[in-house]
């Protein structure tokens, strides 16, 4: 049976492309991965998503958007990533890494992407409940409190600058004594009175309470050895973010980073194949620009295949 759609990834992207596809009669079917949901799953309250004035918790909702594409008929395979695609074929052939394959017509990828973490043991245990790897996403649950980030470009300065909004005090903390970030930005970091650097300084544990609150760190001294405890109450890492591209092959074009280039919205360099969500997004990266995305994505989809007179 060769499907008329599919759909790699699913978090907001993924699943409101599936419904999408699904209201339009063209049963899409939607590939979750090994982390159903996507990155919200491991969020806790989200309070920026529209239609929720009172928030709601990060695994909620996406159980809902779930549901909704379930109801008008997307089929889901759990717990399985895409291995590879067979582009050279029409049909695509998708590959699954259980080694089963699937043909269909068109493609969309919303595979996301990851933020680039510490590698500490505690960073997943303590994520949203005082490391984050979003300030603009979890910034204002840090209203007068203390808090650090680690980060040395562009991304970390503007995301300190942004989490003065809320936060009492914002200390960068940094492995050396210069910056990659742009001398514009850097400049505004420094001249900023709620800001503070530790410089040669890196992030070796996370303090926290019984009920997993962050409540310091633990620092070392990269130029003169030895550590020091650091009291704040939240730890934002600003390292980076991978995209989820690593199966994908070279006739797909992509930036240095690895992030997807699109045309015209949503369209990749391969025809047929469009891509929605983090994984051609380096610059908003929120639940709502996803979704959105997924819903062009899926709209795009939907009038290639009615071109060529598949339905």
């Amino acid at each position: 049976m060769v499907r008329n759609v599919a759909i790699i990834g699913s978090g907001p992207a993924g699943y409101t492309a599936a419904l999408y596809l699904s209201r339009a009669g063209l049963k899409p079917l939607l590939f979750e991965g090994m982390q159903p949901g996507g990155q919200l799953t491991i969020t806790t309250e989200v309070e920026n998503y529209p239609g929720f004035p009172d928030g709601v918790m990060g695994p909620e909702l996406m159980e809902k958007f779930k549901a909704q594409a379930a109801r008008f008929g997307t089929e889901f395979v759990e717990f399985r990533n895409v291995k590879a695609i067979d582009t050279s074929k029409r049909p695509f052939l998708i590959e699954d890494d259980f080694g089963e394959e699937v043909e269909a017509h068109a493609i969309v990828l919303a595979t996301g992407a990851k933020a680039k973490l510490l590698g500490l043991e505690k960073e997943q245990l303590l994520m949203g409940f005082g490391v984050s790897a979003c300030a603009t996403c979890d910034g204002a649950f840090f209203k007068d409190k203390e808090v650090a980030i680690v980060g040395a470009g562009d991304t970390a300065m503007e995301e300190a600058l942004f989490l003065t909004r809320f936060a009492t005090k914002v200390t960068i903390v940094h492995r050396r004594d210069y910056f990659r970030a742009s001398k514009v930005m850097e400049e505004r970091v420094r001249k900023h009175p709620k800001i503070e650097l530790k410089l040669w300084r890196q992030v070796v544990d996370i303090l926290h309470a019984e009920d997993k609150k962050v409540t310091g760190l633990v620092l070392e001294d990269t130029e003169k050895g030895g550590t020091e405890e650091f009291a704040c109450q939240g730890l934002f890492v600003a390292i980076g973010h991978a995209p989820n591209t690593d199966f994908l092959g070279e006739e797909f074009a992509k930036d240095e980073v690895g992030y997807l280039q699109v045309e015209g919205g949503t369209r990749t360099s391969v025809e047929g194949v469009f891509a929605a969500g983090d994984v051609s997004d380096p610059v908003y990266r929120q639940a709502i620009t996803a979704a959105g995305s997924g819903c062009a994505a899926a709209l795009e989809a939907q009038r290639w295949l009615e071109e060529r007179g598949i339905e």
